[in-house]
């Protein structure tokens, strides 16, 4: 009788093909099927000396060739195929089996699919991969989340196939439902923050200093020596250094519009459900929305007649003081992710270890950055600490770099520069460092049109003023 595979892997663009030979790599037999067979030949007939393949032309054939309680890692597009997928497997498997779906999925439909999963005796886990072709190769980060008895089984593989700093491997079980998938969520949102603030770093170093793309990359290079150093800061290096045929720097030819998938867009989303101030984040999916609207972008610019700022000097004090609002917008874009997963727990119940993501990340995924060890040293010192900010390493760093900050923001404003991650993430900093902001006006203008009552700080209770009606005070318990 043949010898059966580990796992398989159904799916097999680049990421589920990545994924397979990772597997395989680190000694794991793995069932292959797609359902353009072609694909599948393609995978064996280029690779299939990297260990154990068993291809499949038929969904029959690729189950029965898995050992049981078999584990069937499913990468196709999120969505629709998802369950079309699960469909089709249903009925030829049985109880203890897993389903492994390890696309970007929304974590409402994870949880949907763990239940109806569970109630046909499968096990489901929701994944997040992290970390893209290349990771998925040589080592992504992997938040699976679902069923722990299934995590339980597969940990041996998932361990060995995810990226590893200081020996210890970048996967860990999220928890419940659809946590895993709700983290990856976070974590993408957090690395459009991450990106948008890199972007805004490069537009007013290029249009307040004049710095060309050669410049710049040897800027980000030398960013990436210190507290920046991030895989995000690095490949933003080596973008900037790229030139096309004609010998241009790359960068100045592409388009300036930027596509989104949608975790981004989730993550706010997830936040205003929550009541998260997610301001960072939340500006970077704006900024992308706002990007894609280019022709509009130019008539309003030939409109109002734009001339660009004048030239300064990019002396060492201003690029320094760039670097400094850089890092301490991202610092404030990673607290408010981190601030979202905690409140995401409470609500649906999942006890996250907010250090454990933070070690998670620190290999294999796009967010991978120093910045994440002292993020894990954090909550080590405090599991139930409320934001980054109240830590007081982070606090120390924002509050040393808030002069520049403030400098940087007020010379982009003053001179027609968009920076609205900067910008949000220093109002955020400012508000939260306030005991008592305007909100008192809110709630009394709320009150004057809608009667939806008010608290004091002098005295318990919930009041409202009858202001059409004398303006006397009443006090309403309710």
């Amino acid at each position: 009788m043949p010898e059966l595979a580990d796992i398989g892997v159904l799916g097999l663009a680049v990421m589920g093909a990545n994924l397979a030979r990772n597997a395989a790599r680190k000694g794991f037999g793995v069932a292959l099927y797609n359902r353009h067979p072609e694909r599948t030949d393609e995978l064996v007939r280029e690779h299939g000396g990297e260990g154990r393949f068993l291809p499949s032309k038929t969904l029959e054939d690729f189950v029965a060739s898995l050992a049981r309680p078999r584990a069937i890692l499913v990468m196709v597009q999120a969505g629709k195929a998802v369950d079309d997928v699960i469909a089709e497997l249903s009925p030829l498997l049985e109880a203890d089996d897993i389903v492994i779906d390890g696309g970007n999925s929304l974590f409402t439909d994870t949880a949907r699919r763990c239940k109806a999963c569970a109630d046909k005796g499968i096990r489901f886990l929701g994944m997040g991969v992290s970390g893209g072709e290349v990771g998925a190769l040589e080592g992504p980060s992997m938040m699976p989340g679902g069923d722990r008895s299934a995590y339980d089984r597969l940990a041996p593989i998932l361990d060995r196939m995810a990226a590893s700093v200081d020996g210890t491997p970048c996967c860990v079980y999220v928890g419940p439902g659809g946590a895993g998938h709700y983290v990856k969520m976070v974590h993408n949102g957090i690395e459009y923050a991450d990106m948008q603030l890199i972007a805004e770093a490069y537009d007013l170093m290029k249009s307040l200093y004049g710095l060309d793309a050669p410049a710049l990359a040897g800027i980000f290079s030398e960013w990436k020596q210190g507290d920046l150093d991030s895989y995000l800061i690095e490949i933003t290096a080596t973008v900037l250094r790229k030139t096309d045929a004609g010998g241009q720097p790359l960068v100045d030819v592409i388009l300036d519009e930027a596509e989104q998938k949608g975790t981004g867009r989730w993550t706010a989303q997830s936040a205003l459900d929550l009541g998260v101030p997610l301001t960072a984040i939340t500006e970077a999916v704006y900024a992308r929305a706002l990007s894609a609207q280019r022709a509009r972008r130019a008539e309003v610019e030939r409109k109002i007649g734009r001339s660009p700022p004048p030239a300064r000097k990019a002396g060492a004090a201003a690029i320094a003081a760039v670097r400094d609002a850089l890092y301490a917008s991202k610092v404030v874009a990673y607290a408010q992710g981190f601030e979202q997963m905690a409140a995401a727990s409470a609500e649906f119940g999942w006890d996250l270890k907010l250090a454990d993501m933070a070690t998670i990340w620190r290999g294999g995924c796009i967010i991978r950055a120093r910045l994440l060890d002292r993020i894990r040293a954090a909550y080590d010192r405090d599991p139930k600490l409320g934001t980054l900010l109240l830590d007081d390493d982070f606090l120390s760093a924002v509050t040393m770099a808030s002069d520049a900050w403030r400098a940087v923001v007020g010379l982009a404003v003053a001179n027609g520069v968009p920076a609205p991650a900067f910008s949000s993430a220093l109002a955020y900093f400012d508000g939260l460092g306030r005991a008592r902001g305007p909100a008192n006006l809110l709630q009394g203008l709320r009150d004057y049109f809608g009667a939806h009552t008010y608290r004091r700080l002098d005295k318990p209770g919930r009041f409202h003023t009858l202001w059409s009606e004398g303006g006397a005070e009443v006090q309403v318990d309710r």
